[in-house]
């Protein structure tokens, strides 16, 4: 940390980047960085980077012009380089080769990484998050989990701090993490200066777990404890006894609760998460179904084209070149 301009951060915004992680993170940097409202960098402090300069285009359309490129950086006026994700995890991968070189001297100067949002499959994909703890967005668990097995996906946290990298899940997490990130440098009160500015009740823990999921709307926490398991685990590493007993209540009260909510058995209704990850994963990807269905824990090909074609009408080869 610097006296004259407090904590330092470098913001790298990949091509497609959601806004939402990106905007909230800067925000609560904006509002700890000086007294009252008026923004100016006295506390913390932060420049934007990309690997060329110019526009970056958000994945809502909106661009930012980025004015620094790598070549220009002085790393040693920074405490933290922060990754904003992009939209999709193929595009955080491409985008990898851009920043090979700059990631390597970062971690060579031992500079805090950040990678928030999808921005995980860009630090995977050149191999610093090996034998690494990290979090990742609920809705990319699986495939991140089966893409890279060298790294350590923690389930239920916001965000993640395992040495000199930090992970964050994306979304209004971002927020979260800014402030756990501040208060280790200005203290508690300068770090969640102005949450209420930005109509926030409260910082959350690492450990918050959302009750605002659209599974949320079911209103009882047995059942959203459970859906929310066996969205992180696609892949099967828990069985559906296991799901239950980790809620503390049987199988059958499981199996209970999903015949009253939804019609169908808690093993029925984690198959068609599975298969509509299949899905997703088939019109916004070109990973072959192999590793699709080693993210979703079916280990014969033929059986998950069976069940996919009896699901949706077609088989997974048609809905990648024709989906519904």
């Amino acid at each position: 940390m610097n006296d004259e301009n407090g904590v330092r951060f470098l913001l790298i915004p990949l091509n497609n980047f959601n806004m939402l992680p990106f905007g909230g993170f800067l925000d609560k940097l904006r509002f700890s960085a000086d007294e009252a409202d008026n923004s100016q960098q006295r506390y913390c402090s932060w420049k934007i980077l990309s690997h060329t300069r110019g526009l970056v285009v958000s994945s809502s359309g909106i661009p930012i012009n980025v004015a620094l490129e790598p070549s220009e950086v002085q790393l040693a006026n920074f405490d933290y380089v922060v990754f904003f994700g992009s939209r999709t995890a193929i595009e955080s991968q491409q985008q990898a080769a851009y920043y090979r070189s700059f990631i390597r001297t970062v971690a060579a100067n031992s500079i805090p990484i950040v990678s928030i949002d999808n921005a995980c499959f860009t630090l995977a994909e050149l191999g610093l998050l090996n034998r690494h703890q990290v979090v990742v967005h609920w809705r990319h668990h699986s495939e991140f989990k089966a893409t890279y097995p060298k790294v350590v996906v923690r389930d239920e946290q916001l965000y993640h701090f395992d040495r000199k990298l930090i992970s964050c899940t994306g979304g209004s997490a971002a927020i979260d993490l800014a402030v756990a990130i501040l208060q280790n440098h200005v203290g508690q009160t300068r770090a969640e200066k102005g949450l209420a500015d930005m109509l926030i009740d409260e910082n959350r823990s690492m450990q918050h777990r959302l009750k605002s999921s659209e599974q949320g709307l079911y209103r009882n926490r047995h059942m959203d404890r459970a859906v929310s398991l066996m969205q992180e685990n696609l892949e099967q590493t828990i069985t559906v006894e296991q799901v239950a007993a980790l809620i503390g209540i049987s199988r059958r009260q499981l199996d209970r609760l999903f015949q009253q909510k939804l019609g169908v058995s808690a093993r029925h209704y984690w198959q068609e998460l599975r298969l509509q990850h299949v899905y997703w994963r088939l019109t916004h990807s070109g990973h072959d179904l192999a590793q699709l269905a080693d993210e979703v824990g079916v280990k014969d090909i033929s059986y998950l084209c069976k069940i996919f074609k009896k699901r949706f009408g077609m088989t997974p080869g048609q809905c990648r070149r024709d989906p519904i």
